[in-house]
This record gives structure tokens, C-alpha cells and sequence, in this order.
């Protein structure tokens, strides 16, 4: 894995010191998100919220376990309400259930729409004015390469990730006035339950976890968690063509 890419975030949001943050992380009962809250009690973290649907799962010593689903507005609010110390907030819950758009099971589309775009945007709205009381802070979002590219298998999920990086620079722009930081991190597979079922080359999933909170310590937009989410996004300026002929050739 290479030396991550990030981009620095639009003026005025200033860039958030770990030490002393509070933290709240979705989907922290395993994979991803345990290791965002771990690693931010390791940065020196006052206080973790480690929220999960299931709080009862979440075996991390030292952190505050909170109940949230995220396609639950009217939890986000509960959990707003609960952690409203938080000065950031990272939006790692998500789901795959590896569908393609024209045969694909719609509820399992729709399911990773709810849980990918609409979970996020419950998030960001449930939090946003805690951040802002609380001096701003910030919001990590976990995306993805796929984002920017689709792939036989998993078009549900592509499509899911695309509204999520639109919703991500969206609210950026929404939230620079109240001095709210915004970072898209996106990574390629990395080696945890998540990506299980695919069998190609997956990263260091705690250097992704590294990456993405060194970007909001520098005040970055956005992180680049490997060479091939790089490679990904350069492609966007060139014809499609020559990525999905990578795509179909097997070169990920």
C-alpha cells in the first residue's frame, strides 16, 4: 500500500487535533470501525462513542458503546443527543449485498442505498449542530473506490457509494460556514469480514484507518487510502474505456 493521497479541505474548516477529541464511530463493533475506535484511544481521544445496532456487541475496553442504526432518524437523534460533547464524527457503517442493478434483488439494492447514503445523511443531519456547538470539528466519511467505478457483482453497492461521495462534498460545502471539516476517505479491499467474499488483493485495513485519521488531523477533503483508489480516481480524467478494459482483464 502506498503513501496515501489527501487534498486539502476548503478554508475556513480548520483541520481537528485527535488528543482531547471526542469521537463517535458508526458500525464500531467490528472490522473498520473497531479499529477507527481504537486507534483514536490510542491518539488520545477523551472519550469514544463506539456505536453499533447492536451495542451489546462491542467488546472495545475503554469506549462508551451507544445504540444507533443509521437508517433510523429518530435514533441518530437519540445518539445526538447522547453524545452531544462529539467534535467528530466518522460515518464507517456500511453494507454490501453484492447486486447488480438489472437483475438484482431490489430490496437488497435499496437496502444498501439506505444504509450507504441514507444512514450518512441521518448522521450528518443528527450531528451537525453538536458539531457546530461544539466549535465545529469535523466528519469522516468511509467511501470507497467504488465510488468511481462498477464492477459485475456489486452495482448496488457502486451506486450506493457514488450517492455517498456526492452527499460527502455536498455537506462540505454545506457545513464550511460552521467550521465543520469534512473528509472523504476512499480505500480498495482490505482485508476484514466486509470484503470475506472477495478473493483479489486487499489492503492493511489499520494503514487505511491511519490514513483516514491523519487526514483529518492535516485538514484534508479527501484521502487516497492506496495505489489503486489513486489509480481510480486519475482515471476519471481519461477515457472510462481503459479502466474497464483494466476491470475486465483482471488487473485490480
Amino acid at each position: 500500500m502506498s503513501t496515501p493521497n489527501a487534498a486539502p479541505g476548503p478554508h475556513p474548516s480548520p483541520a481537528l487535533r485527535l488528543d482531547g477529541a471526542v469521537a463517535l464511530v458508526t458500525g464500531a463493533n467490528r472490522g473498520l470501525g473497531r479499529l477507527f475506535a481504537q486507534q483514536l484511544l490510542e491518539r488520545g481521544a477523551s472519550r469514544v462513542y463506539a456505536a453499533a445496532r447492536r451495542p451489546e456487541s462491542v467488546d472495545l475496553p475503554g469506549v462508551v458503546p451507544l445504540r444507533l442504526d443509521v437508517t433510523d432518524p429518530e435514533q441518530a437523534g437519540a445518539a445526538a443527543e447522547a453524545a452531544g460533547d462529539v467534535t467528530l464524527v466518522v460515518n464507517n457503517a456500511g453494507v454490501s449485498h453484492w447486486t447488480d442493478l438489472v437483475t438484482g434483488d431490489l430490496r437488497a439494492i435499496r437496502a444498501e442505498m439506505e444504509t450507504n447514503f441514507w444512514g450518512t445523511l441521518n448522521v450528518v443531519r443528527a450531528f451537525a449542530p453538536a458539531l457546530a456547538a461544539n466549535g465545529g470539528g469535523a466528519i469522516l466519511d468511509v467511501l470507497s473506490a467504488q465510488s468511481w467505478f462498477a464492477y459485475p457483482g456489486t452495482n448496488g453497492y457502486h451506486a450506493s457509494k457514488a450517492a455517498q461521495w456526492a452527499l460527502t462534498n455536498a455537506v462540505r460545502m454545506e457545513l464550511a460556514g460552521r467550521r465543520t471539516l469534512v473528509t472523504a476517505l476512499h480505500l480498495g479491499a482490505v482485508d476484514t469480514d466486509f470484503s470475506a467474499a472477495y478473493t483479489g488483493p486487499k489492503g492493511d485495513p489499520a494503514a487505511v484507518v491511519r490514513a483516514g485519521l491523519d487526514g483529518v488531523e492535516a485538514g484534508a477533503a479527501e484521502v487516497l487510502a492506496d495505489d489503486w483508489s489513486t489509480h481510480v480516481k486519475k482515471s476519471l480524467a481519461e477515457d472510462p474505456a481503459r479502466l474497464y478494459d483494466e476491470i475486465r482483464a483482471g488487473i485490480v
